[in-house]
């Protein structure tokens, strides 16, 4: 069902790989992007620098882009504008033209085949129609929505019009398409708070689900279950076994970090890295030590995120030693005194 996907690389070839094609995005960005060049130029790094190893090209902190208009195509070949989810009022907005655009997607599918495969597979969603509903500029967890319900069919929803749960839709889904292999896909906290607990309460056997979610993990600490709680209460209570968690953000939209099949961490795609690094000294850390987390990809063409400074925390688990190839790690949570976010965390609190 599955296929070998964009999950293939040792980290000394990704890094081979990566180095050149990210110095090349570099100067493009300091060609193409005004605000860029003059952040380049007020951190020293000069046209024509020479960069040996990935921790040494210039980052762009994420917050960047809530004040900043960074962008590297022409205003007039701005074809959508991705927003996130922050609940302060700030929010990052995220300029694609046409070909971006397309090239996300692409490297979304190609990430999801991992997993899905190709069979388009019927489709249970963790959330309303009504959510889809947005004429402008796309919230993060409308984009996520949208870019995930291309890889499935027959959809279902979760929640109805207004947002609450609708058991009778989940029970004729699984009445049609309950005995074989079918896709669910929500952020995690409405997953757990919402299917979870639906499933449980009646009885619903989720055998021949593969689950795909994202997010939301800050709201299910405070509920006291993590990861490892998550996929055991979901296999012993419903017996849905196949259930992989990514981490993106708007901010590198189309590239996610991937959990393996037996949960031992989140991995990067074959065009993309991560690094951890020491939130005081900002020097890389090695395997086992705690710090911020960098993401870098060579998919974002149309603005300069390709070297990105998050505000999360995460931890290096292993390299070349799990489930897939590469670094494998876990997102730990917020940097204390940034802004909580994240695309279900911004869910409206009826749920307690």
């Amino acid at each position: 069902m599955s296929e070998p996907g964009v999950f293939t690389l040792p980290q000394p070839a990704r890094e081979r790989i990566l180095l050149p094609a990210l110095r090349e995005l570099t100067e493009h960005h300091r060609e193409h992007s005004a605000e860029y060049r003059r952040i380049l130029a007020a951190l020293d790094h000069r046209p024509g620098r020479a960069y040996r190893t990935l921790s040494e090209l210039p980052w762009l902190p994420v917050g960047l882009f809530k004040r900043h208009t960074l962008r590297s195509v022409p205003a007039g070949e701005v074809f959508r504008v991705l927003t996130s989810s922050g609940t302060t009022g700030e929010v990052s907005r995220v300029y694609l033209d046409r070909a971006a655009a397309a090239a996300q997607q692409r490297a979304l599918a190609a990430a999801m085949r991992t997993v899905v495969g190709r069979a388009r597979l019927p489709m249970l969603l963790v959330e309303s129609r009504a959510v889809l509903r947005d004429p402008g500029a796309l919230p993060a967890r409308a984009a996520g929505v949208l870019g995930m319900m291309g890889f499935g069919r027959d959809h279902a929803f979760v929640l109805d019009e207004r947002e609450a749960p609708d058991p009778a839709a989940v029970a004729a889904f699984l009445h049609r398409h309950g005995g074989r292999p079918f896709l669910v896909f929500g952020f995690t906290f409405l997953v757990w708070s919402r299917l979870y607990d639906l499933a449980r309460q009646h009885g619903w056997d989720l055998s021949h689900g593969l689950l795909i979610h994202s997010g939301g993990w800050k709201r299910l600490t405070d509920r006291a279950v993590d990861n490892r709680e998550f996929r055991e209460r979901f296999t012993s209570d419903t017996g849905l076994r196949r259930i992989h968690n990514f981490y993106g953000m708007v901010e590198q939209m189309g590239t996610i970090f991937l959990e393996g099949p037996s949960g031992d961490g989140l991995y990067c795609p074959d065009f993309a890295d991560v690094l951890i690094r020491d939130p005081v000294s900002w020097r890389v850390l090695p395997v086992g030590e705690p710090g911020v987390v960098q993401v870098l990809s060579t998919l974002p063409r149309s603005y300069p995120g390709h070297v990105l400074l998050t505000e999360d925390l995460g931890v290096v688990h292993g390299v070349d030693d799990g489930d897939w190839p590469g670094r494998r790690f876990s997102v730990l949570g917020r940097v204390p005194r940034t802004e909580p976010r994240g695309c279900s965390d911004s869910y409206p609190g009826r749920a307690r």
